[in-house]
């Protein structure tokens, strides 16, 4: 098995060079935020939805918007709003008086890169229209079924401050997240440099610097990164903590966790996983690399109970507790 993780090694270090070029385009118009573009990398990396929340201001969308010009792909912004219909969305069919016949009109969703602002600004049976598109690549106008088109992924943001307005994303939905990234603010030296970069007039724009068909190579390559029976058996254990915690000695957490994280979970954290070190030009996956990722892949997952809320308990705090208490392979 060497033989065969040095070759996927081989691979990794020539399929990866492309994301350092796009890291460095996206630094010239995002300043820092480092973790947020990596994430989203990971997102494109292995087809996985990502949502963002963070306070307005953390330049979500424009990180958004400029890893979709780095990648030449097709982007569309999608603003939420409570007025908002499924149709928006979609499309719709319309009569064509001079055929007599109705033909479907498509919707923005049709275009790569899907960046879904403010999602929860949009009452329930707006953010449904997504579920068929985020799990099936597909979306049905009328009586017909479209494919969308490939790569196809769709990036949401919230404000995690103000609730009035909002409609909380149902846990079917935000499951369907591979992703949950929680955008913190700069530091004093980067803040400084965002400062003088927007008051001195000149805007930069990043440029293309990779293909969607680098994107679908080094998706095969993910795919191939060698993953150990002990990792994969140490991601089994994380998420079946999360369902029983009481089997694994944390009995203080029993009553903290509604419900814990579904299937998804360790099939997203073992992709997470292998994306996350690809990116760092191995062929192999670490227990660092499970460790890395792991909040982003749970904290959205595990449903905590009133009792918690009351306690002020995060499932920050319930994630970090699983990962200090089971044991690393």
């Amino acid at each position: 098995m060497a033989y065969d993780v040095r070759v996927i090694n081989e691979l990794v270090q020539n399929e990866s060079a492309f994301a350092e070029r796009l890291t460095a385009e996206v630094s010239k118009v995002v300043i820092g935020q480092k973790a947020m573009v990596e994430r989203i990398l990971i997102g494109l990396l292995t087809g996985g939805h990502v949502l963002l929340e963070g306070v307005p201001g953390l330049a979500k969308t424009l990180t958004v918007r400029t890893v979709a010009d780095c990648f030449r792909l097709a982007f569309q912004r999608i603003q939420f709003t409570p007025d908002l219909l499924p149709a928006d969305i979609v499309g719709t069919t319309i009569y064509r008086p001079q055929t007599q016949e109705f033909v479907a009109k498509r919707g923005p969703i049709f275009a790569n890169l899907i960046l879904a602002d403010e999602i929860n600004r949009a009452p329930a049976k707006v953010q449904s229209a997504l579920l068929e598109a985020m799990q099936e690549r597909q979306v049905t106008i009328g009586d017909h079924t479209h494919t969308l088109p490939a790569p196809f992924l769709v990036m949401a943001t919230q404000n995690p401050i103000e609730q009035e307005g909002t409609y909380a994303l149902p846990e079917a939905q935000l499951d369907r997240f591979m992703l949950m990234i929680k955008v913190g603010y700069p530091t004093k030296q980067e803040e400084r440099a965002i400062m003088d970069a927007m008051s001195s007039g000149e805007r930069q724009a990043a440029q293309p610097v990779a293909t969607a068909e680098e994107l679908a190579s080094a998706r095969s390559v993910i795919n191939q990164i060698y993953i150990d029976d002990k990792i994969c058996d140490y991601i089994v254990e994380i998420i079946s903590a999360t369902r029983d915690p009481a089997a694994y000695g944390l009995s203080d957490l029993r009553d903290l966790i509604e419900y814990g994280a579904s299937p998804r979970a360790s099939i997203f954290l073992n992709l997470a996983a292998r994306a996350h070190a690809f990116l760092r030009r191995r062929g192999y996956v670490t227990p660092e690399d499970i460790k890395a990722i792991g909040a982003d892949v749970l904290r959205h997952r595990v449903v905590l109970t009133y009792e918690a809320e009351a306690e002020q308990v995060t499932a920050e705090d319930v994630v970090r507790r699983l990962f200090e208490h089971i044991e690393v392979p």
